[in-house]
């Protein structure tokens, strides 16, 4: 599943599956993600890599988890999850869309005060 010749790094790779997973709600129910073993299985990775993808999920916000236990989402994963699975271009795309609108408010305002 992993493509070890890509430009980007595997754990990344892992991630941002993990990251589209949690974005279509799949770990909802239990709140918990696959362990380090089922990562290592699912995505046919190393622990480093595994535990690598975890780490990332975690400095992005997503899960939570402490040593020697299981990694559980956080309370806003799936917002999260969204934005960082493709979200993030579409609030790119809407955030242009509103600066257009105020400056096309800004310049009626300045019109109006004018007159």
């Amino acid at each position: 599943m992993v493509e070890w010749t890509g430009e980007k790094p595997a754990y990344r790779q892992v991630a941002d599956a993990l990251c589209v997973r949690i974005a279509a709600g799949e770990f909802a129910a239990s709140g918990r993600i696959p362990s380090l073993a089922e990562l290592r299985e699912q995505y046919e990775v190393t622990q480093t890599v595994a535990r690598a993808a975890v780490t990332h999920l975690k400095e992005a916000g997503l899960v939570v988890s402490h040593q020697g236990k299981a990694a559980f989402l956080a309370s806003d994963a799936g917002i999260r999850a969204g934005v960082l699975a493709g979200g993030a271009e579409q609030l790119q795309r809407e955030l242009a869309e509103v600066r257009d609108e105020l400056r096309a408010l800004a310049a009626r305002v300045a019109e109006l005060e004018a007159r």
